[in-house]
């Protein structure tokens, strides 16, 4: 067991060494070059203040770089060591920590989420683990669709602190939008459940899960869960445009809604670098539990999710070209990670713009088509996910 865990924890450093980016030469130089003008261009267009970015392939660092800045009133430059609110891309360590759950025989896929939140109603006994991941379980989402009611469904009060059985309450007193399974509508609250499930199963608030299984193995130094209160060196500050200017950001929700297991991590683009070199291993999960989680799930019915949806993540084909991708959005953030698998290349963007004005999914294709020219025009689309 110890000679074990001594050749786990070899690889991991191991993986984390890789991450020095190299001085590589001759067409990643001239597509360095090609990367900075891109990013410079949509900057300019969508009136980006900051911006950190990150290319990875085969476990490396080819690119990393922050443009403009972090915060405009004190000018401090955007870094690559700058944190940002990930969103929910936070949906995809959800979806992990449950799959690790299923691994280790504490949970089942298909168990009905009764079997762990008894005091549910009885609509939800359809309800399983995969309808949660996969955004099929009907429970209504907290956010509106459009800007008009985005924060104002009225199912909680984001500005009162809630305790965890206090929000899957509010939750259990919604009807379902529509049975289980049946369609796939985007679902913060669904993730959120998730959560409540992990703290249920381990005994551990889900964040402390994160800590010792996802941020401590793998060197993430720089995540953690959102805090007003917390001092978090580099901390990027949100803007939003209004009448063509930038201006501050009021953050207004309250801690409790802000820091659940659907959008809370705070991170840089190269503590996600790490994440995703170790999604190329399995240290984390099987490769075939990774694979669950990018194949698209059917309805009950048989037919395909509007969301080709996996688990935590979206799904989707650049001429032939497997991507996996989620992005992550808020008040005055919005940030993109996509995963070409079989490329093996990673490109993760993170702003300092509201979700509402800035494309980062455009960014990122731009970005990829410098080193697959031919995802160009194929790739994954801003559809407001989030």
């Amino acid at each position: 067991m110890a000679a074990k865990a001594r050749y786990v924890s070899t690889c991991i450093v191991a993986a984390a060494m890789s991450f020095a980016t190299s001085a590589w030469a001759g067409s990643d130089r001239e597509s360095s070059r090609m990367v900075d003008a891109a990013v410079l261009k949509q900057m300019k267009e969508q009136k980006i203040p900051g911006l950190s970015l990150a290319v990875v392939r085969n476990g490396q660092v080819i690119k990393s770089k922050g443009y403009g800045y972090a915060n405009l009133e004190v000018r401090a430059p955007a870094k690559v060591d700058t944190i940002f609110p990930a969103g929910s891309i936070t949906k995809q360590f959800t979806a992990t920590a449950i799959m690790q759950l299923v691994e280790q025989g504490k949970l089942g896929l298909d168990d009905s989420i009764t079997k762990y939140f008894p005091e549910a109603p009885a609509a939800w006994k359809p309800i399983t683990i995969r309808h949660l991941l996969t955004h099929s379980s009907g429970i209504p989402d907290i956010f509106g669709s459009t800007e008009q009611t985005l924060y104002t469904k009225g199912i909680i009060d984001f500005h009162r602190e809630y305790t965890e059985d206090e929000l899957a309450h509010a939750y259990f007193s919604q009807p379902l939008d529509f049975p289980p399974g049946t369609r796939a509508s985007y679902s913060n609250s669904a993730y959120q459940m998730l959560g409540f499930l992990i703290h249920r199963v381990t005994g551990q608030y889900y964040g402390d899960v994160f800590k010792a299984h996802f941020f401590a193995p793998l060197g993430m130094t720089t995540t953690a869960i959102f805090s007003y209160v917390d001092v978090v060196p580099n901390r990027a500050s949100g803007y939003e445009v209004v009448n063509g200017a930038w201006k501050n950001v009021w953050l207004w929700q309250s801690v409790s809604t802000l820091s659940n297991a659907e959008g809370s991590l705070l991170m840089s683009v190269l503590d996600l670098a790490k994440w995703d070199a170790a999604l190329t291993t399995e240290h984390i999960l099987k490769r075939s539990s990774f694979e669950t989680m990018w194949t698209p799930v059917p309805l009950d019915d048989g037919s395909g999710s509007a969301y080709k949806e996996g688990m935590g993540w979206y799904i989707a084909n650049a001429h032939g070209h497997r991507v996996v991708f989620h992005t992550g959005g808020g008040f005055g953030f919005y940030a993109v990670m996509s995963r070409y698998l079989d490329d093996r290349l990673t490109v993760i963007v993170m702003t300092n713009i509201d979700e509402r004005r800035a494309d980062v999914l455009k960014i990122a294709g731009d970005v990829a088509a410098i080193y697959l020219p031919d995802t160009k025009g194929a790739n994954p689309i801003k559809d407001w996910q989030d």
